[in-house]
């Protein structure tokens, strides 16, 4: 039988891999804010300074952004910029 997984042990691990691609967003004058993992495993973030204008912002959120968040977190249904 499948335990259930925190929402806060969720969110820890979507917090880390949202670490390990930062330092690519801020290099671009970006970043990301992770604002609620749902009930339903939806990931809710707000893209920060350049990442927030850049026409690719898009491409950015699911290439590499989504990509990260589901290594550590395969769990996740969706990911969701509240801004894009």
């Amino acid at each position: 039988m499948e335990t259930a997984v925190s929402n806060q042990e969720l969110f820890d691990r979507v917090e880390k891999a949202l670490d390990s691609i930062r330092p690519y967003l801020k290099s671009d004058g970006g970043d990301v804010k992770l604002l609620e993992v749902t009930a339903n495993n939806d990931v809710k973030l707000e893209l920060l300074g350049n990442c927030s204008s850049c026409a690719m912002s898009a491409m950015t959120l699911r290439a590499g952004v989504e990509e990260a968040i589901r290594k550590m977190a395969p769990e996740v249904k969706g990911v969701i910029a509240i801004n894009n």
